[in-house]
């Protein structure tokens, strides 16, 4: 698991669910709507120094319903609204492709931390499933959970942190534990 708030380097946030309101498939970026405090919530990660980076699946883009352009173009909006981010990786494969990236696999957050220069102890990942957590303990990175109504109870039970909202997983992150 990941140590402390002073080894934190990177927070790495799932994108549908957890910085923008979940619309499956989007391929518009004018349906991208920001939750209330992820603008304040990132710049405060920003402001302390830390890489920040979203790590998304996006299996419509296997299944044909999504193009690589139309998530690409979807991001952009989610930067344009949320500001800049040091790192961005898509899973494009579905489920039953057995990639190494597509959450829960760790890849997503070890290619992230590579590209980053660090370790996966050295980062954490805030998602809204227990894909997501699940993705965070395979890859030695501290995972905190922000349920949402479509969250399952036992993803919840399961998660080792959990949160209330993006604000207050943050500052869990952020604080240093004696």
């Amino acid at each position: 698991m990941a140590g402390n708030a002073s080894s934190l380097k990177a927070v790495l946030f799932d994108r549908d669910g957890t910085l923008v309101v979940d619309v499956p498939y989007n391929g518009d970026p004018r349906k991208v709507q920001p939750f209330p405090a992820a603008r304040k919530v990132l710049d405060d990660v920003r402001s302390r120094g830390l890489a920040t980076g979203v790590l998304s699946n996006q299996s419509g883009i296997a299944r044909g319903i999504l193009t690589g352009r139309q998530v690409e173009s979807v991001n952009a909006r989610v930067e344009e609204l949320l500001g800049p981010f040091d790192v961005w990786e898509v899973c494009p494969h579905a489920a039953e492709d057995g990639c190494s990236c597509r959450k829960p696999a760790p890849g997503m957050i070890r290619s992230a931390c590579r590209r980053l220069g660090i370790d996966p102890t050295e980062a954490a990942f805030i998602g809204d499933i227990g894909s997501d957590i699940e993705a965070a303990r395979a890859a030695g990175a501290r995972g905190v959970l922000v349920p949402t109504p479509l969250t399952r109870a036992e993803e919840v039970a399961a998660a080792p942190e959990v949160a209330q909202d993006l604000a207050h997983a943050v500052a869990m992150l952020l604080a240093d534990p004696l």
